[in-house]
């Protein structure tokens, strides 16, 4: 007599309870992180719940920059995985769906399986899955059926990819996901290619948008973080990188970029003369010091004096620090 095929859910408890799951891979390291942290049943059934019309209004309201940056891409890219079969989704930074593209179709059946705008897709909801694992990890992941945590979402394959804001937070996930059984590993890595060049695409969009006032000097590309992309004002001081940029030249995670001089970003520059613009000359002294005026003016070499003078003159009092 043949023995039974072992449940999912049996073959993801196992594992779970194996002293070094954790240590197998990636995807048990999740299943671990969903059984145990989050105390999540394998074999559970699918909550159902999902936001509300006037809520999910309110969470797309919220997000409406990152929304309208993405759109064209969200776009573009459902043209080219529609046909297939698959939906596009973008969830916010927490899990939750703000926007879908599902062929008609195909669309009834994605919103049966929860893959429609309101629904959450965190690991504290799902377990382990495309978007909540993107957003858990901060890196792109291709989850296939049986790599799943809870047996009820083993019917789909997603390949995701995290978007990055334009001060290197975290913002959202981008999700590629189809249901046909058809589509094997080959596919998939296909597909997981156009998510993670739509995710940085959206990225470069918001990054412009955001410093639309700026020069955006582009240093280079990363070849999964994408662009080194770096805004810079009128006086050739950094004052804002992407993701990539920050950890290219070490700018800190902070927020607000300290600005500093471009060419001490880059390299390339020593400190500039007079005759260069002396506004643009006394805010780089100024952010070299650390906005200590005397440093600066030692930096310059003129006195404490002449550099409130000049500083006066190019219509800077009161902006150091």
């Amino acid at each position: 007599m043949a023995k039974a095929p072992i449940r999912h859910s049996d073959h993801v408890l196992s594992t779970v309870q194996s002293p070094q799951a954790a240590a197998l891979s990636s995807v048990a390291a999740s299943w671990c992180r969903s059984a145990l942290r989050h105390g999540l049943d394998p074999a559970g059934q699918r909550s159902g719940a999902r936001l509300g019309a006037a809520e999910t209004a309110l969470l797309r309201e919220a997000n409406a920059e990152l929304l309208q940056v993405a759109t064209p891409t969200l776009d573009r890219l459902f043209s080219s995985v529609g046909p297939t079969g698959c939906c596009v989704l973008m969830s916010d930074l927490h899990g939750t769906v703000l926007e879908t593209r599902s062929p008609d179709s195909e669309a009834a059946l994605f919103n049966a399986v929860g893959l429609a705008t309101g629904a959450s897709w965190s690991e504290a909801a799902e377990g382990t899955n495309g978007i909540g694992t993107c957003l858990v990890e901060a890196r792109p992941v291709v989850i296939h059926r049986h790599e799943h945590f809870a047996s009820r979402n083993i019917g789909v394959s997603c390949m995701d990819a995290p978007i990055f804001g334009p001060e290197g937070q975290l913002v959202a996930a981008l999700d590629v996901s189809t249901a046909r059984a058809d589509h094997g590993e080959a596919m998939a890595g296909l597909i997981a290619a156009l998510v993670q060049d739509a995710a940085r695409a959206i990225e470069r969009d918001f990054f412009c948008r955001r410093y639309a006032d700026a020069r955006i000097v582009v240093a280079g590309e990363h070849p999964v973080q994408g662009g080194l992309m770096l805004a810079v004002d009128r006086d050739d001081l950094v004052i804002g990188a992407t993701r990539a940029a920050r950890q290219r030249f070490r700018l800190g995670s902070e927020p607000r970029v300290e600005p500093k001089p471009l060419g001490d970003v880059l390299g390339t520059g020593a400190a500039a003369g007079f005759d260069d613009g002396e506004r643009a000359v006394l805010r780089q002294a100024l952010a070299r010091s650390g906005g200590n005026v005397a440093a600066a003016a030692r930096l310059l070499g003129i006195g404490r004096a002449t550099m409130y003078r000049r500083m006066e003159r190019a219509g800077m009092v009161g902006k150091a620090h």
